[in-house]
Formats: C-alpha cells, structure tokens, sequence
C-alpha cells in the first residue's frame, strides 16, 4: 500500500531532496496497515526539504497494537539562506497531534545536528537511518546509509545500556507494570547485543528473537499486538524477567568486550564523509 522505498518527489530540477508540498504517498514499505492519507496530510505541513522519513517506535520495534500512535523520524535540510538569517530557525522541528485520526509524533532534525548526534554514539539516529518502514526516501538516503556504517562504534553500548535501564525501572519501580515497557526493555537489549556482535542494526524483536529464543517474548509480542497500546502485565512473574534482564546486560557487556567494532567513527569513510555529504545536501538548498 505504500511507496515504494526508492520512489522519491524530486523538488527543482536537479534536486534530488524531498520536497513536502509535494510530497505524495500510495503506500509505505513494509507496513501496509498504516494510513498512508493521514501520513501525508502531515508530511505535506513540513517547513523544509526532507532527506529522508521513517518509523521509529512499535511499528519498527515489532509490536504496534491497533491503537499505537505514528512515531516518524527523520532528517530535514534547513536551506542556506534561512542559516544567515539573525534568527535562524530551529534545529528541530516537531508535531505533535493526539486528535488527527491517528495520534501523530513526528520530529525531524536538521541534517546537522542529526549527524552530529551520529557522531556522537546515538542508537535513535543510528535505528531511524537502517528502518525498514520507509515513509520518505530519496538517493542521499542510501548514500547516507553507506556513510553510518562506518560510523558504528563499541561505544553504542552505553546507548542501548542506558535506554535498556531506564525502561526497566519504569517496570519494576512503576506501580503498574505494562507489557509495552518489558518489550522495549528486551528489544533495546537484544538490538545492542546484536550490534555489538555483527556491527549491524536489527531494530524487530520479532527478528532478534528468532536469534535468541527467549519463549516469554512471543508471548509478551502477542499480547501486545492484540491488547491496548499501555496493557498492564499480569499473570507474569516479575523475578524471572528480572534475571533475564540481568543476563541480557551482562551478555551486552561481554559482546561489547569481545566486538571487533572500532571505538571512533572511521576518520576518513565515517566523520570526513559525514562532512563533506553535509555541505553537498546544505549546497541544493542554496537557491530555495
């Protein structure tokens, strides 16, 4: 029902960046149940050309329920002249609509400061960059794809270990546990150890699991999946999650001891590149 991941809405001739006012949607990949009318009516709203747009959340994470709200990420190129301005605009544009037919969440960052987040160990840009459920995409997109893998580092652990503990502390010390919260403690934890081991980005439970086998996630996934967007957990012993929990971190350590990722971006393919891409997407907004 989407587009097809390729398929891009050129902007002036030559410019290969996505330009929202015309943006148009037939379908987006890899997610058919997703309203490709609401999408678009929003995308449509945003003030600069677009590198790329993706879903982040339960839709990319594997568990969306039917009430799950769009989670979309990306990157925007704020254009040259706006840059010189005394008053430059902000580095970060969001939306936010809980009474759209859908509840909406959409951020972009510009280029900018996305790729200095990059540079700078962010498990969010670095997921938003590889998802599989492509909203917007143009040819820069891929190009930037090439560039990030060599911006992944052992140093991506902290991310995943931080963002691993922090949900697991909304489960344990929240009153209400959800199965929305265990799932995200699981998924951040598997990602991050399948990072460190392969140096690629797997952001699915459902994919990681066929790796791991851990039996409650399905079970946490179907349930997820059928139930509300914020169900609590019930029925579920919370001191065997917490010793897996405790495994998965202590597994995260020992395959960010054993990874054969570098500790820096790569000099020359990773930060150099970065930078040199940086001013080829800022140079087509020259004339806008």
């Amino acid at each position: 029902m989407f587009l097809h991941e390729k398929s891009v809405i050129m902007g002036t001739i030559g410019m290969a960046l996505i330009d929202p006012s015309r943006f148009s949607i037939s379908s987006v990949v890899n997610a058919p149940e997703v309203r490709a009318d609401v999408v678009q009516s929003f995308l449509r709203t945003q003030p600069h050309p677009l590198l790329f747009i993706t879903f982040s959340g339960a839709h990319l994470y594997g568990f969306s329920s039917a009430n799950s709200d769009y989670d979309l990420r990306g990157v925007h190129v704020t254009p040259v002249p706006m840059l010189c301005r005394l008053n430059p605009p902000s580095e970060t544009v969001e939306v936010m609509d809980k009474d759209a037919p859908v509840e909406m969440d959409i951020v972009t960052h510009d280029a900018g400061k996305f790729f200095r987040l990059l540079l700078k160990n962010n498990g969010y840009v670095l997921e938003q960059i590889f998802s599989d459920i492509v909203v917007a995409t143009c040819p820069e997109h891929d190009e930037l794809k090439a560039i990030a893998r060599h911006c992944v580092t052992r140093h991506h652990r902290y991310h995943y270990l931080n963002f691993a503990a922090n949900q697991w502390e909304s489960v344990v010390k929240g009153g209400r546990p959800t199965v929305k919260g265990l799932l995200y403690t699981y998924r951040v934890l598997l990602a991050g150890i399948h990072l460190m081991r392969t140096g690629l980005v797997e952001s699915n439970i459902q994919r990681l699991n066929a790796e791991f086998r851990i039996p409650d996630i399905n079970e946490l996934v179907a349930l997820k999946t059928a139930g509300e967007e914020k169900q609590e957990l019930q029925g579920h012993d919370l001191s065997k999650h917490a010793a897996m929990y405790e495994s998965l971190v202590a597994r995260l350590e020992q395959a960010r001891a054993e990874s054969s990722l570098p500790d820096e971006p790569h000099p020359t393919h990773g930060r150099a590149a970065l930078d040199d891409f940086l001013v080829r997407i800022r140079m087509q907004t020259l004339h806008r």
